[in-house]
């Protein structure tokens, strides 16, 4: 992609009420743009950083056995009633039509996917089943300071499972925290589990918190015992509860949270199947839950200098930052933008992503100040220099190394990333 025909601009100023360092350096770099308090527009570079998200987690999902589906955001406040949360809900979008009905936006949809299921599971060969989808929610929060990563509308993958039993729900949930792991781990993230609260579900249920700064979240960690837990459930902030040894406090963001719903919605929608003798029982759910565009601000958070973003290779808009570094002089300047272009046309003819800077109306120190504000995770550039030598320039954004690699070399150097 040539950077004069991209929908790419930096910014110099970003607005005072940006408080996260995720949401200054992703509005600088033109990823996304703030429409109003916790609502975000993701612009190109943004987006193609979300359905690279979106990419990993519908491989894992895949992997145990998840099937995509898309639900509706507009829930009808029947559902939402049926389960007692039209009025529990505290951060509930309800929207009434001009024709009288009341609607509630989305915020997860356990009110949608429990009777769509009920046409589907009838019997114990029905099951286990597994759907997820990826959509926007909505949620009603009180104070949206810190940029997407809590927002008001965002985007999120659900993950719901439905089984016969608590055991085989018990073994499919242990199955979707190694998956979430996974998902982390190629994000460019260390994701520890966290033990939280089950409320009415279970004992436990976990959280994947990412420690950083910008957390809005207090957890401790046992080094002892290796356990990590949620503040609300540790009663004495001194002492492990699983081995008495000394707690340290952590500061972090949750990224994913799996849950163990076993059967309460199915209560709540007489969702039962027969089992081999015959026996009507209730169904055992399970959801699962990972805030895509609040991940998306998460690897910022943890990938960064003073300079921009450090994006994982994997979840980069692009891997490959290419460009001239022009001097003013017609003839050498012609000599670099030829191989320049000789480099470009190679990349895209073998799948390579890259964003070629093209712009000739921007410096050279511009140039390369927005290449590390953009933070793609290879950069390539040739100027006088380097071609005088015969060789292009490779800098890794992560380390900071630069490499002289001789132009004849640049087949099998590409290759290898």
């Amino acid at each position: 992609m040539k950077a004069s025909k991209f929908y790419f601009k930096t910014r110099k100023e970003v607005s005072q009420d940006e408080a996260a360092i995720s949401a200054v350096l992703l509005t600088k770099a033109n990823f996304i743009e703030k429409l109003t308090s916790g609502v975000y527009n993701f612009l190109p570079l943004g987006l193609r950083v979300i359905r690279k998200i979106e990419q990993i987690i519908r491989e894992e999902m895949e992997a145990i056995g998840g099937q995509e589906i898309l639900m509706a955001l507009l829930n009808p406040r029947k559902n939402w009633e049926q389960t007692g949360r039209w009025d529990t809900f505290n951060a509930l979008f309800k929207v009434q039509s001009k024709y009288g009905s009341w609607f509630a936006l989305a915020p997860t949809h356990e009110e949608v996917i429990t009777p769509m299921v009920k046409n589907f599971i009838h019997s114990y060969k029905d099951l286990p089943l597994y759907l997820f989808h990826i959509s926007d929610k909505f949620r009603d929060e009180p104070r949206s300071k810190s940029g997407i990563l809590r927002g008001r509308e965002f985007i999120m993958k659900d993950l719901y499972s439905f089984h016969q039993d608590e055991k085989d729900l018990e073994k499919y949930y242990n199955r979707v925290k190694k998956a979430y792991q996974r998902i982390f781990r190629r994000c460019g993230l260390n994701a520890l589990v966290v033990e939280s609260s089950g409320g009415t579900f279970s004992r436990f249920s976990h959280e994947f918190q990412v420690v950083t700064p910008a957390g809005e979240d207090l957890f401790y960690h046992c080094r002892s015992c290796n356990l990590y837990r949620n503040k609300e459930i540790i009663k004495n902030t001194k002492k492990c509860p699983q081995c008495g040894g000394p707690l340290k406090e952590l500061r972090g963001s949750e990224v994913g949270n799996i849950f163990k719903l076993k059967d309460k919605y199915s209560q709540s929608f007489d969702l039962k199947f027969r089992d081999k003798n015959g026996e009507s029982k209730n169904v055992m759910m399970g959801c699962y839950g990972i805030g895509i565009s609040r991940l998306l601000g998460v690897i910022v958070e943890a990938n960064h200098d003073a300079n921009g973003i450090i994006w994982p290779p994997e979840v980069a808009p692009f891997e490959y930052h290419l460009m001239g570094l022009l001097k003013g002089a017609k003839k050498e300047d012609e000599a670099i933008k030829r191989q320049v272009e000789s480099l470009y046309e190679k990349m895209l003819k073998r799948g390579i992503e890259v964003f070629y800077d093209d712009r000739e109306n921007v410096s050279s120190g511009e140039k390369l100040v927005e290449a590390d504000l953009l933070g793609l995770p290879y950069r390539i550039i040739i100027s006088e220099k380097s071609l005088k030598n015969h060789s292009f320039e490779l800098k890794e954004r992560k380390s900071q190394k630069v490499k002289m690699i001789k132009l004849k070399d640049f087949d099998k150097i590409i290759k290898g990333r």
